[in-house]
């Protein structure tokens, strides 16, 4: 536990500066970013990314996605490729992240990236999140901020409730507006999308002019977020629902009948949103959840990846 609690920081000037400063001691702190809040801490101090394990109990062998404030950054610690330098460009700042080999003398911990010759590098589009980065200097490993396995936080007040006294700091810049984390594409080989996100697959297919790879449940891990049981609430979770049964709560989309709507016009961006947040809320009344059909295209993809692994059986 941290000894005088988990400061609340304003994001401001002031409370950025004591935020780099945290890193800097190699304490950890969660900030916000237009995908969910990240726990941060410095990629190069090996016991600062323990005590991000240690804190959330996420399993060792799970990487982490480094945080970087500009392209050029990135490429202080991986090997770049024309590839890589299209999806930037196309996407960067924004809710995507590459998986590209480590270069020679890169400096980031082993336990960043599991101990594989790549890292997971992204450049978030939140202003908040960019000016820790550039204030700080350095990459920040920063899985979401909320204990491993559980529903990713969208606001400051979903990190207290699962990281209070177990951090340093929560940099609080309200809620975040994409609200599912970013999209993982694989640049070691063959292009291939390691975990739907942000930037939906077709907008990534076109800026490479390739299709890319999906990977499967048996594949190897090589990137975070493949867990098949993640994201979930204490219930359990019944998907593709016309109507609740029994106790369930329905989560709905477009114009049903339900407890709590992700998105009465079938909007996927406002669905993808509010998507943790809704399960934030149904998860407080301790009933089983039904979530009404998404379609599988856009956004709908990685909103149905989020909800399929949510409703997956849990690790004994």
């Amino acid at each position: 536990m941290i000894p005088n609690g988990t400061l609340d920081l304003a994001a401001d000037p002031g409370g950025i500066a004591q935020a780099a400063d945290l890193l800097r001691q190699g304490l950890l702190v969660a900030f916000a970013t237009e995908t969910v809040y990240g726990l941060g801490g410095d990629a190069r101090n090996s016991e600062a990314v323990a005590s991000i394990y240690a804190a959330k109990g996420r399993p060792s062998f799970n990487p982490l996605i480094a945080h970087v404030a500009s392209a050029e950054a990135a490429q202080r610690f991986v090997e770049w490729s024309d590839r890589a330098e299209s999806l930037a460009a196309a996407f960067w700042p924004g809710p995507l992240t590459m998986v590209l080999p480590l270069r020679e003398g890169h400096g980031i911990s082993p336990l960043v990236t599991a101990g594989l010759d790549t890292l997971a590098v992204r450049v978030p589009a939140h202003g908040t999140a960019r000016a820790l980065l550039s204030a700080f200097d350095g990459p920040v490993a920063a899985p979401s901020a909320n204990p491993s396995g559980q529903i990713s936080p969208t606001t400051a007040d979903h990190v207290r409730a699962g990281l209070n006294g177990r951090i340093a700091a929560i940099l609080d810049d309200g809620p975040c507006g994409v609200g599912l984390e970013s999209t993982i594409v694989g640049l070691a080989g063959e292009p291939a999308l390691l975990r739907p996100g942000g930037v939906p697959l077709e907008q990534i297919e076109a800026v490479l002019n390739t299709q890319l790879h999906l990977h499967q449940a048996t594949d190897v891990l090589t990137a975070p977020g493949q867990l098949q049981s993640h994201y979930a609430p204490e219930a359990p979770v019944r998907l593709n629902a016309d109507n609740p049964q029994g106790d369930e709560v329905l989560l709905g989309f477009g114009p049903v009948q339900c407890d709590l709507n992700l998105s009465e016009s079938g909007d996927l961006t406002e669905a993808a949103a509010n998507l943790f947040s809704a399960l934030h809320r149904l998860n407080i009344t301790g009933r089983p959840i039904a979530v009404s059909p998404i379609p599988n295209h856009g956004l709908g993809a990685a909103i149905n990846d989020r909800l399929r692994r949510a409703a997956a059986p849990r690790d004994s």
